[in-house]
């Protein structure tokens, strides 16, 4: 099935980014530690993430040309954040130091037999942005905007300003935020957490739900990711499903797997592949990603994405 939409071709970057970056310290242990307990951890790392800020670093390992807004702190994670992705070659004109802010943390305690983690973090408002200083000017740079709502009046804003650039946009989204309402009816690609369409609509049935939220804000394409079982979209009146990758000698980490797939999907979106398509390289970068502790060391390049889907 092709998209119910066109990119635009003459843009400066193929992707734009809008929305968190954060650091994660991650903690292995055998097991979720009980209450009471004394758990000596088998690993420990830290690493940058957050579902923006990782779901461009996805999109740039594979060759496509991106960039990224969002503020960081002035502390020590704010400065190995933004390094993290200056190192990996994103544009970052309209990335912002907040000077005394603290950059948003995770963090991580990650089940060794299954990969399974539990998240626990924090956000400084300082970091946030609101509809007033929106950086509206990035908007309409690249191909597609892809938001995560944690600002959604911002997102609101800048989703605005891209559609009239003739942006694509793009959201990921894990929670029913105050504005997400005005913003889902600007949003081209939904594809969100698998819990978000339940908590929205209060249908518990998955695909009934991506259906209200079709019929209710006119998104042309809905859906969500579903762990380790794939992804299911709507686009078009048509359910399409794919199944989740095995990942490559054993899911070390979910961490990011979201993010990551998010990336893949873009990826082959803008290359011009079909929904399937772009359902099963989503699935492939999120599998890779599962390969390694933390949320972008195992992201895969356009290279090894290749061989991975060949083989």
């Amino acid at each position: 099935m092709l998209f119910p939409f066109n990119t635009a071709v003459e843009k400066e970057f193929d992707a734009a980014g809008f929305g968190v970056n954060a650091v994660d310290h991650l903690v292995v242990v055998p097991a979720y530690p009980a209450p009471e307990s004394d758990t000596r951890a088998i690993e420990r790392r830290r690493g940058a993430g957050g579902q923006t800020a990782s779901a461009i670093i996805a999109l740039q390992r594979l060759g496509a040309r991106t960039t990224y807004a969002g503020r960081f702190g002035s502390d020590a994670e704010g400065a190995f954040g933004l390094q993290s992705m200056r190192d990996e070659g994103v544009d970052l004109e309209f990335a912002e130091v907040v000077e005394g802010a603290r950059t948003q943390v995770g963090y991580i305690i990650i089940e060794a037999e299954r990969g399974e983690r539990t998240v626990i973090w924090d956000r400084d408002p300082r970091v946030g942005y609101e509809a007033d200083d929106a950086p509206l000017a990035f908007a309409g740079r690249a191909r597609v905007i892809h938001i995560d709502s944690h600002d959604p009046h911002a997102c609101v804003a800048m989703a605005r300003e891209a559609r009239a650039a003739g942006t694509i946009v793009s959201a990921d989204i894990d929670n029913v935020y105050e504005g997400v309402h005005e913003l889902l009816p600007l949003i081209d690609v939904l594809i969100s957490s698998k819990e978000f369409p339940r908590m929205l609509t209060g249908i518990e049935d998955a695909r009934a739900a991506l259906a209200e939220i079709s019929a209710r804000y006119g998104c042309p394409l809905v859906g969500l990711t579903k762990g380790g079982r794939g992804a299911s979209v709507l686009c078009g009146g048509k359910f399409l499903e794919t199944p989740a990758f095995e990942v490559p000698g054993g899911c070390v980490d979910t961490t990011g797997a979201g993010d990551a797939f998010h990336g893949g999907f873009l990826y082959a979106m803008l290359r011009g592949e079909t929904v399937e398509s772009s359902l099963r390289t989503g699935c492939a970068v999120a599998a890779l990603g599962c390969r390694s502790l933390g949320a972008r060391t195992g992201l895969p390049t356009r290279a090894e994405l290749e061989d991975f889907l060949r083989a």
